[in-house]
């Protein structure tokens, strides 16, 4: 699954002159359920998963230190890309103004805007789902550690709780006042995507359930069973009923009047409640599906199970999949070029942004196969000599 929304999530990122109709080609266009929100919920997911049964194994030492460990390294990458790209801005001609809007007047010689971006205040560009994951990956011990000892209820109330305050803006009584010191020295503030307090919600719910899967707090094939029908149809029901409007608000139909109301609704940084019923709707009804879909009486559903198997175990997407968070680095550097490329030659025909777009999507398999690539260079070893039998061997005695 996170092989898929790393698809999706290069088309949406690619920007041409003037659009491209390629990115139309997306589930977005239909829900309120974007690939970030699958690709953050898988990784909280797989953090509960795989932490919580070291946890269970180890102890909360040896679990919270691998976890504080793999932030450690998802800062070193996100820092790698930000120099990576600002040494590129130095020599490559018209990138400072190509590139202006991702970066601002972000340099090498600014320690301030430097101190902002290395604390997550700034953030450029496409480069923001790893500082949050990797301040979501320093609390994640903690939960995961209350979630296995049976304290999950407690950690989905207060996981709600700081969701609610991002939506009623309470961060910003110390965002305002930072924002504002920024403001005074370098003019452009704080800069992010993502309101924290609101897009927990994703990652940690997704720490949860891994938690209690690892735990066997809960059987899945239980909750979703074919017979068991209701959760299905309460979440196609709330998809169905959403999805006019998305269409409406995404083709820029929606009228005024409603927009002014819906709109409070419905903000993507602070993941409001639009799209959190949606998550919750589309979640639930693929996992039922995955589990139970192919055992059920109705031959649609079982063909509907069956696509859904069928794509997300697709090969390229297992493969980039398997290693999600390098090649989302290495997409950032991808997006980055074509930019570039972009604003130096461009503007291109609709079918030349098709082609390069697939081929950036191909691009993807570069990281996993590098990292992969002892699997297929390795040396076949040779087969060991079969030992003698023991009944054929001769024994001597020995003074």
């Amino acid at each position: 699954m996170r092989g898929y929304f790393l698809v999706f999530m290069m088309l949406n990122h690619l920007i041409f002159t003037g659009g491209y109709l390629l990115v139309k080609i997306n589930h977005n266009q239909l829900t309120f359920v974007e690939d970030a929100q699958g690709f953050v919920f898988m990784s909280g997911l797989l953090v509960g998963m795989v932490y919580g049964r070291k946890m269970l194994k180890s102890g909360y030492d040896a679990a919270r230190d691998r976890i504080w460990a793999r932030a450690f390294e998802l800062y070193r990458y996100a820092m790698g890309i930000v120099l990576v790209i600002l040494a590129a801005r130095l020599v490559l001609p018209q990138s400072t103004q190509i590139w202006h809007d991702w970066l601002g007047e972000t340099s090498l010689n600014d320690p301030l805007r430097l101190g902002s971006i290395a604390t997550f205040l700034f953030q450029p560009t496409f480069m923001d789902i790893l500082p949050q994951y990797i301040i979501y990956m320093i609390f994640a011990p903690i939960l995961i550690w209350l979630c296995i000892t049976g304290r999950w209820v407690q950690v989905a109330i207060g996981s709600l709780l700081v969701w609610m305050a991002g939506q009623l803006g309470l961060h910003r009584l110390v965002t305002y006042p930072v924002n504002d010191w920024l403001s005074a020295a370098d003019k452009e503030g704080i800069r992010a995507s993502f309101n924290l307090l609101g897009w927990q919600i994703v990652f940690f719910s997704g720490v949860i359930i891994g938690s209690m899967t690892a735990n066997r707090t809960i059987e899945w094939t239980k909750v979703f069973a074919p017979e068991k029908t209701l959760i299905p149809k309460f979440a196609l029901a709330i998809l169905v009923f959403f999805a006019p409007l998305r269409i409406l608000t995404a083709n820029g139909w929606m009228p005024d009047s409603i927009l002014q109301k819906f709109g409070t609704m419905e903000v993507r940084a602070d993941f409001g409640p639009v799209y959190l019923l949606n998550f919750i709707a589309l979640t639930s009804l693929v996992a039922w599906l995955l589990i139970a879909g192919h055992k059920h009486e109705n031959a649609f559903v079982r063909k509907a199970a069956n696509v859904l198997h069928s794509l997300f175990t697709l090969s390229f997407l297992r493969l980039i999949g398997r290693h999600s968070l390098h090649v989302y680095v290495w997409h950032v550097l991808v997006v980055f070029a074509v930019r570039y490329i972009d604003g130096l030659a461009g503007p291109f025909t609709e079918l030349t942004k098709t082609i390069i777009a697939v081929f950036c999507v191909s691009l993807l398999a570069l990281p996993a196969l590098y990292r992969e690539r002892e699997l297929f260079f390795q040396q076949p070893k040779e087969p060991k000599p079969a030992a003698a039998p023991v009944t054929q061997m001769k024994y001597t005695k020995t003074a």
